[in-house]
């Protein structure tokens, strides 16, 4: 076996790494990386198997269980050259580098991944090898028990050409996490509405709403239910093609047809879909060629009363450097909007969340923590995570000080909330101006700077929405909210002495 011996190919590969590892962070959030993903190195790269190392047998263990698939497949996007992905416990020698004619066992420290199969060349793929290098390869097919392939086709029943387009649909779509199911879903009042109008879609063989938009904050539930309706209408109708992927992907695949002049093969694949869903819309703001593109997409779906469902982090309405056309085709439907937790809500989930752990964690550390993370359902849950491995690794029974010693850090962090109250206080301290103005109609700039800012300040360092903000200055309109932090971000830009100013400000107010 060849290893990789150049010190530049190795840096390329520890890229490549790094990139794959941003990925996870913003799939699984902060809570989730500190604890598993950040101790993970690359340790060795030969001839497509790279070797990954963790500190300890338990961490192995874990990240085999609940990454390792992901790991394999995002890596397998950075670099279709990457085949098989090793998880090994350091110090641990693994496989001899030779294999022999009949392989040996390999050392139970070694964990292998099932290697990633080669994706099925279609006419955009079967470009000449030199000109298809530098461009990063889609997708490829995850048919793995853990991530099955979403889109399902009979190939047997299907003339040639439609194959190869569910093939290609098959590359581009994204893995299902088996975890996101209607069943492991926890209803409540802030969500109720958002998980009715996606089992109804879930369940129905024709177009109930179209499309479906859900909106709400970071980690409250919008991919949870995307996952959950491609999940149960898998379960209900294999036959039924669907594709779920994020507004990126949907970006890098258009660009990649615009490169290969294969622009007609991308629309006749993308339409052939009998339901289409986009996470993370906001991502295409701004983006004109792509949001063309998905323009159309969408009107020939709705034609052909094919299904749509499209997530964001704001409503159709509010979504800034999105084509009015597009708003407005957002909006026709269901818009459905997923609320912040309440506490009640959060000790549901922590209950689930404990049980599917197989953990016996006392009534009151659940409570503590549902009072204490009340910003989003991934950092509860990576909290309770936290504790629980805490508890395996040093044989320590949970209790409410082991649990306020392991999250010491997360809990400062939720202790130290701002309030747009606080923010306006200091702003105006900092201006020698009267609290009182930030809610005046006084429009005079030695006013409306500092309001601005003091906007711009609670949009970025609180939960709060934007119509929640522009009531606390005076009843002002969302739009007036949104006016405010594109100035400021403008004006930071341009004068060194205001963005001082503004940083200064940041780290007053988070200290």
């Amino acid at each position: 076996m060849t290893s990789v011996s150049d010190p530049a190919d190795f840096a390329e590969y520890e890229a490549q790494w790094a990139r794959v590892r941003d990925s996870l962070r913003t799939e699984f959030g902060d809570a989730a990386f500190y604890s598993w993903l950040k101790p993970l190195a690359l340790a060795s790269v030969a001839d497509g198997r790279v070797t990954i190392q963790v500190p300890t047998r338990f961490m192995r263990d874990w990240v085999v269980s609940h990454y390792a698939d992901r790991i394999r497949v995002l890596w397998s996007w950075e670099n279709p050259a990457v085949r098989r992905v090793d998880i090994a416990v350091a110090g641990v020698k693994p496989a001899a580098a030779e294999a022999p004619a009949q392989p040996a066992p390999r050392p139970a420290e070694v964990v292998d991944l099932p290697p990633v199969p080669m994706a099925v060349p279609t006419p955009m793929a079967s470009r000449s090898a030199a000109a298809a290098a530098p461009v990063r390869a889609a997708a490829p097919r995850a048919a793995t028990a853990a991530a099955p392939a979403i889109v399902i086709a009979d190939a047997d029943a299907e003339a040639e050409a439609g194959s190869r387009a569910a093939e290609r649909i098959d590359q581009w779509s994204a893995g299902l996490d088996p975890r996101f199911t209607f069943d492991n879903f926890v209803c409540g009042k802030p969500n109720e509405l958002a998980h009715a109008a996606a089992l109804r879609v879930a369940e129905s063989e024709t177009v109930q709403f179209n499309p479906l938009f859900l909106y709400g904050g970071v980690g409250l539930g919008k991919t949870h239910l995307m996952h959950a309706i491609a999940w149960h209408i898998r379960g209900r109708n294999p036959r039924r093609k669907v594709v779920y992927m994020s507004a990126e992907k949907f970006m890098y695949e258009f660009i990649r047809a615009l490169r290969y002049k294969d622009t007609m093969a991308f629309k006749e694949q993308f339409r052939s879909v009998d339901v289409l869903m986009i996470d993370d819309v906001q991502f295409i703001s701004g983006k004109d060629s792509t949001q063309e593109e998905f323009f159309h997409t969408f009107n020939a779906l709705v034609d052909q009363n094919r299904q749509i469902v499209v997530s964001g982090d704001r409503s159709p309405s509010d979504l800034d450097g999105m084509e009015e056309r597009l708003r407005s085709r957002l909006g026709w439907g269901m818009v459905a909007d997923i609320h912040p937790t309440t506490y009640e809500l959060r000790l549901g989930i922590l209950q689930q969340k404990a049980d599917q752990l197989g953990a016996v964690v006392p009534v009151k550390v659940l409570e503590f923590l549902a009072h204490k993370i009340a910003s989003n359902v991934r950092e509860l849950e990576g909290a309770l995570n936290r504790v629980v491995a805490h508890a395996t690794l040093v044989g320590r029974a949970i209790t409410l000080e082991t649990t306020q010693e392991v999250l010491q850090d997360l809990l400062r962090a939720n202790e130290r909330r701002l309030t747009i109250e606080d923010i306006q206080k200091r702003v105006a301290e900092h201006f020698n101006i009267r609290v009182s103005d930030m809610h005046s109609a006084r429009r005079s700039r030695a006013i409306a700077r500092p309001r601005q800012v003091a906007m711009y300040l609670a949009k970025q360092l609180t939960q709060s929405s934007l119509p929640e903000i522009g009531r606390k200055f005076g009843g002002r309109d969302h739009t007036t909210v949104m006016h405010a932090v594109k100035k400021v971000e403008e004006l930071a830009g341009q004068d060194a002495g205001f963005s001082d100013d503004i940083e200064l400000l940041r780290r007053m107010l988070e200290s």
